[in-house]
């Protein structure tokens, strides 16, 4: 209890010279104050920017593989176009063959995108991004659906003229109505509208477009109005939950891919199986540049606060030597006389550093567009963190300094 006492003594006496010290104590904590809101902002704006990204890449599916032509490249070397740009094309046989065949998928879907095509309800009409898709797609991909119903395996199968369509296609066609039930024209047909999907807003990236401007429709009336040259559908294949359990079924559509197009042993593979992690990693390399920039940033700053920090404590064991003479007389260990001065400064470097992060909370409340900042509890607790450190680091010389003097010189100091 006497530790504790003496502790809770030492805040005390630290808080009595920060008060009493009011401007040169709001002069000392900036540097820590800009360094903290450096650091945090930085990675407050990438965690935000990584998890809009990710959320934006949820159409793709989680555990999936694409079977396309074309591999994705994200600078792992030399992209041979010239070489990928002779291979053929997936088929819809060749995804029959999969959904056939495959052992280890949970799902096989096959789709195609068509983008600005006009979609029209009278005088009313706007530009879509139009994606046929088999029916077991809503296994892949996240299809929300808000009012209506997904398509039966009949209607996908025979290719009728329904459609799933985004909120502000709904909203632009049928002002003011119920859309569902009711019909619009795509390529000069008519269909119906079965459902219509949740609304979700902009995003920061929005890959193959906005996402309430998406038109879903059955793959094979996809294929009747859109793919009278050339078709470049992407076949998709997800697997269970494990990562072991995605690799077995790559290798077995791997297999599959290369019997169904006659492909000799010794001979490369002609398709690309593409996976969202490597996406995924390029996007965290990314992000990992710019944390390192905002450590690089932000520790300019610290320094110069923390220098500031032990300048100032310098001072105070200087101006306080009488008192630390005294306090020592009356019988004040060296821990206490440490403590004293040490959580003087870790109290300033934290003063500095929630400053800091309360300047980063009030960004939030910011308007950027699509991105929405928030400000994640590790973040707080790594800002924190630093101050804390920062202030032991600063003030530790000087504490040690006052902690060892000898009380009679310390008293007769002027």
């Amino acid at each position: 209890m006497k530790f504790i006492r003496q502790i809770l003594e030492s805040f005390r006496f630290a808080w009595q010279a920060l008060r009493g010290n009011l401007t040169r104590t709001i002069l000392s904590l900036l540097g820590v104050t800009v360094g903290i809101f450096a650091i945090v902002a930085v990675f407050t704006i990438v965690d935000s920017l990584e998890r809009n990204i990710k959320e934006s890449m949820s159409f793709i599916g989680d555990k999936v593989i694409y079977v396309q032509k074309w591999p994705w490249g994200f600078g792992n070397g030399e992209y041979a176009w010239w070489r990928y740009f002779q291979w053929p094309d997936p088929s819809y046989r060749e995804y029959k063959y999969l959904y056939d065949n495959l052992e280890n998928a949970s799902a096989v879907a096959i789709m195609d995108f068509k983008g600005n095509a006009t979609v029209k309800n009278g005088s009313n009409s706007m530009n879509a991004l139009i994606q046929g898709i088999s029916y077991n797609y809503n296994e892949i991909s996240d299809i929300t659906i808000a009012d209506g119903r997904y398509f039966s395996p009949i209607e996908t199968d025979a290719g009728r003229q329904v459609a799933i369509i985004g909120a502000d296609i709904a909203e632009t066609l049928f002002p003011g109505g119920n859309p569902l039930g009711k019909e619009f024209k795509l390529a000069g047909n008519r269909f119906v509208v079965a459902g219509v999907q949740e609304k979700k807003g902009e995003s920061l990236i929005e890959f193959g477009g906005p996402p309430d401007t998406k038109c879903f429709i059955p793959y094979n009336a996809f294929a009747k109005l859109f793919q009278s040259g050339r078709p470049n559908p992407d076949i998709v294949v997800k697997g269970y939950e494990s990562d072991e359990g995605l690799y077995e079924v790559e290798a077995e559509v791997t297999g599959l891919m290369r019997t169904i197009r006659g492909i000799k042993p010794r001979d490369d593979n002609n398709f690309s199986i593409n996976r969202p992690e490597a996406a995924a990693q390029a996007i965290s390399g990314l992000f990992g540049v710019l944390t390192l920039a905002g450590w690089v940033i932000g520790s300019f700053s610290i320094l110069v606060g923390g220098f500031g920090i032990a300048n100032i404590m310098f001072v105070s064991v200087k101006e306080r030597t009488n008192l630390i003479g005294i306090q020592k007389s009356l019988g004040a260990k060296n821990y206490f006389i440490l403590c004293q001065f040490l959580f003087e400064a870790v109290m300033l470097s934290l003063v500095g550093g929630l400053v800091g992060i309360f300047i980063v909370y009030l960004l939030t409340f910011m308007p950027l567009g699509s991105l929405e900042v928030v400000l994640l509890p590790k973040n707080v607790a790594l800002g924190l963190g630093v101050s804390s450190v920062i202030g032991i680091l600063s003030g530790i010389v000087p504490a040690m300094l006052a902690a060892r003097m000898d009380p009679v010189e310390a008293i007769r100091a002027k």
